[in-house]
C-alpha cells in the first residue's frame, strides 16, 4: 500500500515564497501554504538551501552547472529512482523533520532528510509536499497585513514583509532602483551574465525588474 494512503491526516502544502528571516541573521524563512486552507507554515532554512529552492522556482534561470540538488536528481534518475512525495512528519523544539518517499521498480523506500533539502528535491521531481494535521495545528499561522485575533483564537502574524522576494527587502529595493535605469536589452544581458557567474540572488532581482516591464 502506498505510504500516503496509510495516513489519513496528511495535509497538502504549496510553496508561497521565501523571505529574509527577521529573527535569525543569515537565515531565510520558507513559507508553505495549506492548499485547502488559510494557514501558513514558516520554516527557517539556510542561505544555500534558500538559493537552491529559489532557483527551482524560477523556471527561466538555468544554472550553467548542476547544483547539489540538481546533481542528486540527475543521479537518482540515472538509477531509475523517483521522489514521489515529501512528508514533514515531526516537529521537535522548533525543528521540522521530513522524509522522502522514493520509488524504484515499484518498491517504495522512506529516506530521512532535512526539510529544506526535501523541499528542494520535491520541486525538482514535481513531487507533492505534505505534513500532518497535528503539526499544522501546532505550528501553522495565519498571515494578514495586521496582527489580529482569529475566530479560533489563533494569532495572525505578518511574518512576510515581501514574501515573493529572495533576499533582504532593503537590498531588493536598492537593487530595483539601480536596475530600473537599464533598458530591457541591458537587463537581459545582465541576467545572462549573473547566471553564468552563478550569482542567482542577483539574477532573481534582475528577473523581477524584467517582469515589471
Amino acid at each position: 500500500m502506498p505510504f500516503l494512503q496509510t495516513f489519513m491526516s496528511l495535509v497538502k502544502l504549496s510553496i508561497k515564497g521565501i523571505s529574509y528571516s527577521q529573527t535569525q541573521n543569515g537565515a531565510y524563512a520558507l513559507i508553505l501554504n495549506e492548499v485547502d486552507g488559510e494557514r501558513k507554515l514558516p520554516i527557517v532554512i539556510g542561505a544555500f538551501e534558500a538559493q537552491s529552492i529559489a532557483i527551482a522556482l524560477e523556471k527561466e534561470i538555468k544554472p550553467p552547472r548542476p547544483l547539489t540538488h540538481d546533481l542528486f536528481k540527475n543521479f537518482a534518475e540515472r538509477f531509475d529512482i523517483v521522489v514521489k512525495q515529501v512528508i514533514i512528519h515531526k516537529l521537535v523544539d522548533g525543528v521540522f523533520y521530513s522524509s522522502l518517499i522514493c520509488e524504484r521498480d515499484k518498491i517504495e523506500e522512506i529516506i530521512d532528510a532535512r526539510t529544506s533539502d526535501a523541499i528542494a528535491l520535491a520541486l525538482r521531481f514535481n513531487a507533492p509536499i505534505f505534513t500532518y494535521k497535528n503539526i499544522l495545528d501546532k505550528a501553522g499561522i495565519y498571515l494578514k497585513s495586521n496582527t489580529a485575533e482569529t475566530d479560533s483564537g489563533a494569532q495572525e502574524i505578518d511574518v512576510l514583509s515581501n514574501p515573493e522576494t529572495f533576499g533582504r527587502e532593503e537590498e531588493s529595493n536598492q537593487s530595483g532602483d539601480v536596475y530600473s535605469k537599464h533598458s530591457l536589452q541591458e537587463l537581459n544581458e545582465l541576467l545572462d551574465q549573473a547566471v553564468s557567474q552563478e550569482d542567482y540572488e542577483k539574477a532573481a532581482k534582475i528577473r523581477d525588474e524584467i517582469s515589471k516591464r
